[in-house]
């Protein structure tokens, strides 16, 4: 009985939770501003990336306000050496714009967990 109760709420509440999510995937926005900021913190330099191992996935979404939303991204960058940078960035996206605030970059030092 309690499974069922289960995969109802689930049912019911998994749809809304999507349409929150903002409507356009911007991941350019994100991915651009954290290459400028780990060259500007001497992290890596873009010549040296690999652009088409650069993995990206938007952990979450939130709406903040009318098609206002906070768009959360892990962004693993890799050098032709085969060094890995991950990222986590944050910043504000629109309907129709994916620049609407600048990008915050977090530097992932240390990875616990998962695969």
């Amino acid at each position: 009985m309690k499974i069922t109760v289960l995969i109802a709420w689930l049912a019911l509440t998994t749809p809304t939770l999507c349409l929150a999510s903002s409507p356009a995937q911007c991941v350019s926005w994100p991915k651009n501003m954290a290459e400028v900021h780990l060259k500007n913190a001497g992290i890596t330099d873009p010549a040296q990336l690999d652009e088409s191992k650069t993995h990206a996935v938007r952990l979450a979404s939130e709406k903040t306000g009318k098609d206002l939303y906070r768009d959360v991204y892990d962004i693993t960058f890799y050098e032709k050496s085969g060094r890995a940078t991950e990222v986590i960035t944050s910043s504000e996206s629109s309907s129709t714009e994916c620049s609407i605030s600048g990008v915050d970059v977090y530097v992932v030092s240390k990875k616990i967990g998962g695969p």
